[in-house]
């Protein structure tokens, strides 16, 4: 075994218990390679980290002692040490990781690797890629199912969701959806995964027991054009019932009922909104607008934007340490 990954190890076995529910905000920004640490009472900037370059995707452990962190242009997932907030490690991916998730009963990480068209399977204890599994052009979006058999993941290129059974490493099944298929949500009954399509203007349902698209849900803000609409991020309440879709170019959140698929209403962002995430409340929703350099801080009641705190350059996501 490699001395990082005895470090590694170490590291994990003398981490320190969790800092519960500090509510701290991380955004990661593309072009200033660093990620920004926000205050959620006073929205000021209590720490700027310095990460390696062009960091994307981010998730907590399930624990929320580490922070791990895709790193496009270095090729690998950086780890933080969420209550120091200093980078600890780093595992190799393949190449340019943007979007990945965790599995962590099998301590694996599944990351798309965009220049290579698969899916990477990383084992987190080796530091070691154990599996490609090839993929339609420039994977992005990935989702681990509830128990673990089967990854989702989106093909940007090929406008497909793959569906990966997780210990063959085989392309099982595919669905065509719409146009550059991003990133994924899925219901919390288990029955459907929501696709945001960035060209096509829409999120489209996919039926997970079927495998077959029975619904699409188009956007229009009042004043925009068609072709700023460009939905890529997106979040659903606990209950299922309303969804927040961010609708890039087009500077606006669009307010969806799950149940009958009917949008309630646009909200107000920055330039190119991208990630989003919700505060565990489900009070506060944080929007990452990567053309405005900011993140919009929206009130989930009155649907409305309190605040706009600028970041570094490019912010692509926001995660709340909660």
């Amino acid at each position: 075994m490699r001395v990082f990954a005895v470090a590694f190890l170490v590291a994990l076995a003398c981490a320190p218990a969790r800092a519960n529910d500090t509510g701290l905000i991380f955004v990661s920004n593309e072009k200033t390679n660093n990620l920004i640490v926000i205050d959620p009472k006073t929205y000021k900037v209590v720490d700027d980290i310095k990460v390696p370059r062009r960091p994307r995707d981010m998730h907590f452990s399930a624990d929320h002692t580490r922070l791990y962190v895709a790193c496009g242009d270095d090729d690998v997932i950086a780890v933080l040490d969420v209550a120091t907030r200093k980078v600890i490690g780093k595992l190799k991916t393949g190449p340019s990781p943007e979007a990945f998730a965790i599995d962590e009963k099998r301590r694996r990480l599944y990351v798309s690797d965009e220049e290579g068209s698969s899916l990477a399977v990383v084992d987190m204890e080796r530091d070691s890629i154990v599996r490609e599994v090839p993929t339609g052009a420039e994977p992005e979006g990935v989702l681990v199912s509830e128990d673990g058999k089967i990854v989702y993941v989106t093909s940007e290129a090929g406008d497909l969701v793959h569906a990966i059974d997780a210990d063959s490493g085989k392309v099982v099944r595919d669905v065509v959806v719409g146009l550059r298929p991003r990133r994924f949500a899925a219901t919390p009954d288990g029955k459907d995964l929501w696709v945001t399509a960035e060209l096509s203007g829409e999120v489209d349902i996919v039926n997970r027991a079927r495998f077959v698209v029975t619904g699409s849900i188009a956007f229009l803000p009042p004043g925009m054009r068609k072709a700023d609409v460009t939905p890529v991020g997106l979040t659903m309440t606990a209950d299922g019932k309303t969804a927040y879709v961010t609708l890039g170019h087009a500077a606006h959140v669009a307010v969806v009922d799950v149940p009958t698929r009917k949008v309630l209403g646009y909200i107000l962002v920055g330039k190119r909104s991208w990630g989003i995430t919700l505060s565990r409340d489900e009070k506060t929703l944080y929007v990452a607008n990567g053309l405005g350099d900011d993140i919009t801080v929206i009130d989930t009641k009155s649907r409305k934007a309190k605040i706009s705190v600028p970041v570094g350059r490019v912010p692509y996501g926001v995660v709340v340490d909660e």
